[in-house]
């Protein structure tokens, strides 16, 4: 018999051990349980549930997503996801809803959005049957029940109604109203000439600093909410979704951050996804969750990066009131808050049930 090359004999040991290798890799990261994984703005345990629920069952991440905000809207998480909840200056409840599929890119969004309850499957409608991203209006209503959703239905409740009544009786303060006359009545309201602008309380420039002062008494838990979903599903795959009645008071018309892909939420298969909460007015204008994406892309951790995108706003807007939370590919999660105290709710393999996290104001 040939004597076997020493070279060759090692080079089969090598290779053998690295094929050993790379089998027990992959048994360890296919039985690791770390997905299905969901994460959501606030307590909204049962919303969670609910996603936890389709997902743990094999059902996709974007099912998932839309499960678990159709809870919150059936449930009117906080009084202001759902209907029934955030009267605007006329008294109507109105909806914003969004779902963003991390995988294709696809978004289906709708705004200002009347006579339809279910705002995150008419977001999905739109996806789903649509070429277009964002519908707004009575359109959205009118598309969300041509493709089956049930409506016309009012959207108002005895609590929303109330709510509205007492406030007129308040000469209608607070307002979102700037530099109108009357300032403290219920309007018609006309715009003040420049020379009698005097902004008092609600947005201040300073010229030393460059900084925007924006004071906002109408920003808190209960009457500016969203939830903001994510959701990786057992193979992987990542989605996000929103839904809310917006700012109670707004003015009509008033779409907030939360049908705005970027701002309000975002994924990226690849990267990982995000979402916020909070002053959507000013939020938008950062789009958040897009640069919390986007840094973790670049490698921050989640914590990171969630931190970095909230100091970007309160550098220009010291007194702004919001929250973000990161998610990576790998289901590492962080949030980071400015003006209160959050809190986000997360469920994984590793829990019996949801687990409640806080974050602190930084």
């Amino acid at each position: 018999m040939a004597e076997r090359d020493p070279s060759t004999s090692a080079f089969v040991v090598l290779f053998s051990s690295l094929l050993l290798l790379t089998v027990v890799v992959g048994e360890e990261v296919g039985k690791s349980g770390r997905f299905p994984l969901v994460v959501s703005t606030w307590p909204f345990v049962e919303a969670v549930r609910a996603a936890w629920r389709a997902a743990d069952n094999g059902l996709s991440s974007i099912d998932a997503v839309v499960e678990g905000c159709s809870a919150c809207e059936e449930l009117r998480c906080d009084g202001t996801v759902g209907p029934g909840g955030s009267p605007d200056e006329h008294g109507e409840t109105t909806i914003d809803a969004l779902v963003m599929d991390g995988v294709t890119m696809e978004v289906g969004a709708v705004a200002a959005m009347r006579y339809v309850k279910d705002g995150i499957r008419a977001a999905r409608l739109v996806m789903k049957y649509s070429r277009h991203t964002l519908l707004v209006g009575e359109w959205a209503s009118a598309f969300a029940i041509s493709m089956g959703l049930p409506g016309p239905v009012n959207l108002s409740s005895s609590e929303s109604i109330k709510k509205w009544s007492d406030w007129k009786e308040n000469y209608c303060q607070p307002n979102f109203r700037k530099n109108v006359i009357p300032e403290n009545d219920c309007g018609p309201y006309k715009p003040k000439h420049d020379t009698e602008v005097a902004i008092k309380g609600t947005l201040t420039e300073s010229c030393e600093t460059g900084k925007i002062e924006y004071r906002s008494s109408l920003i808190g838990h209960h009457n500016h909410d969203t939830i903001s979903m994510i959701v990786i599903d057992k193979t992987g795959r990542i989605a996000v979704g929103t839904s809310t009645n917006g700012a109670t008071y707004k003015i009509p018309g008033r779409v907030g951050d939360g049908p705005i892909a970027g701002s309000s939420a975002y994924a990226d298969d690849e990267v990982g996804g995000c979402g916020a909460t909070g002053d959507g007015d000013i939020m938008m204008r950062f789009l958040p969750c897009y640069q919390v994406v986007e840094s973790m892309r670049l490698g921050m951790e989640p914590e990171r990066a969630a931190k970095d995108a909230i100091s970007r706003i309160t550098r220009k807007f010291p007194d702004f009131v919001g929250a973000v939370v990161a998610v990576n590919k790998n289901g590492s999660h962080a949030g980071a808050c400015h003006g209160w105290t959050f809190q986000y709710s997360v469920r994984d393999p590793d829990m019996d049930d949801v687990q409640v996290f806080t974050v602190l104001p930084s």
